[in-house]
């Protein structure tokens, strides 16, 4: 089940998994949301060059899920709460200090 979520009227692509009964997200879209970039491919990749833990480690923070787009349904790199927040770490934004979530 894919699902729409809304941050600063930003949409999120979501999808819930059945299996373990937790939303995951579309990593892209929270990363365009937090740092306004046209590209959020281009800076996840940069991200991960600046940080090399999260390098490492992405193959666990991230899935590749089916989600739907506007061309069908597509495997996009999604993550779990835990999972984004890690990725958060690695922003250096406002939009990802505490005080935007509360």
């Amino acid at each position: 089940m894919s699902n729409i979520k809304l941050f600063d009227s930003r949409q999120i692509r979501t999808v819930w998994n059945d299996a373990e009964q937790k939303w995951y997200f579309v990593a892209a879209d929270v990363i365009q949301v937090l740092t306004d970039t046209p590209n959020p491919t281009d800076y996840i990749k940069k991200m991960r060059k600046r940080d090399e833990l999260l390098s490492q480690g992405w193959g666990q923070l991230v899935t590749p899920l089916l989600v739907d787009t506007t061309g069908g349904k597509q495997k996009l790199n999604c993550a779990n709460a835990q999972g984004l927040l890690r990725i958060i770490q690695s922003i250096p934004s406002p939009k990802a200090e505490p005080s935007s979530f509360g």
